[in-house]
């Protein structure tokens, strides 16, 4: 089973490593930088190649980057798309270090521009994304760019499938290449979004499939709910505290279409929750 949760970059990539091997997990989530924006701290070569070897050896990966939460692809100003042009292209650059490495990140909001052109924008982004960082490295990043599916709070894009589609479409309309671009699963975003998946995974899965495509789906943000489904308000809670329950999330991660996927634990818990709940879900696989 490949499970981890969102751990501090602060340390760096072999203390993120050490301390996943420590609490139980294989995997694990970390913020590229200041989740509210900033520069990134410079790359240290020596604990990347460090990083990699500790990786290699105790079976870690994959990791998976998350983008800070101020990017807004769909902005309507433009210093704010060009904002979140450069971070990610920076961020694509920084994680051809890691090879294998998942890229997640917030399709954005379209704040009052309507579902159509904040999708338009999120596309061009992409589009410009690929080509640039393509350029600077050489090739075409080895890193897999994760659309997140969303609650759908105000203007947010990415709040149901169709959407996660057509901004993946339009972005290989502009150039991204197939396969470039996935798909990651937050279990509390869907539920407060509207996706049944207590009484309904197969049904919520099937749409999935027939909208997106299972194939795309390369990783699950694995979190309970505060909210009601259909509530839109994202507030993620512990596992097994909430409105999804702890035999929903035990279907989810014994489910065949999502038992091979990595799962990452966003709850709000310090380390030692994280290492109970690790243990939990581990201990509910059949």
């Amino acid at each position: 089973m490949k499970i981890g949760c969102h751990l501090s970059s602060s340390g760096g990539y072999l203390a993120m490593g050490q301390t996943a091997v420590s609490i139980g997990a294989n995997v694990f989530q970390f913020f590229t930088r200041n989740p509210r924006g900033g520069a990134a701290k410079p790359m240290d070569k020596g604990d990347v190649r460090a990083f990699i070897d500790y990786a290699t050896a105790n079976g870690i990966g994959p990791i998976l980057a998350h983008a800070p939460y101020t990017l807004n692809a769909a902005g309507a100003e433009p210093r704010v798309r060009e904002f979140a042009e450069s971070v990610f292209i920076d961020d694509l650059k920084r994680l051809e270090f890691t090879p294998g490495a998942l890229y997640n990140f917030h399709p954005g909001s379209h704040v009052g521009q309507g579902a159509e052109k904040g999708m338009e924008l999120v596309a061009d982004i992409l589009g410009k994304v690929f080509e640039s960082a393509s350029t600077a490295i050489g090739h075409l990043p080895s890193t897999v760019v994760l659309l997140e599916t969303m609650s759908g709070k105000g203007s947010e894009l990415g709040r149901d499938f169709g959407e996660i589609r057509a901004m993946i479409d339009l972005a290989e309309a502009r150039g991204v290449p197939r396969g470039a671009l996935g798909v990651c699963l937050d279990t509390c975003h869907v539920w407060d979004a509207g996706y049944d998946i207590v009484n309904d995974l197969d049904g919520v899965l099937a749409e999935f499939d027939a909208r997106v495509g299972l194939e795309r789906l390369k990783a699950v943000h694995m979190n309970d709910s505060m909210n009601a489904l259909a509530s839109h308000k994202d507030r993620h809670e512990k596992i097994g505290k909430g409105k999804i329950g702890l035999d929903a999330l035990a279907r989810i991660v014994n489910h065949r279409m999502l038992r091979d996927l990595p799962f990452y634990l966003e709850t709000p818990c310090d380390l030692q929750g994280y290492r109970d709940e690790i243990a939990l879900l581990k201990s509910l696989r059949r």
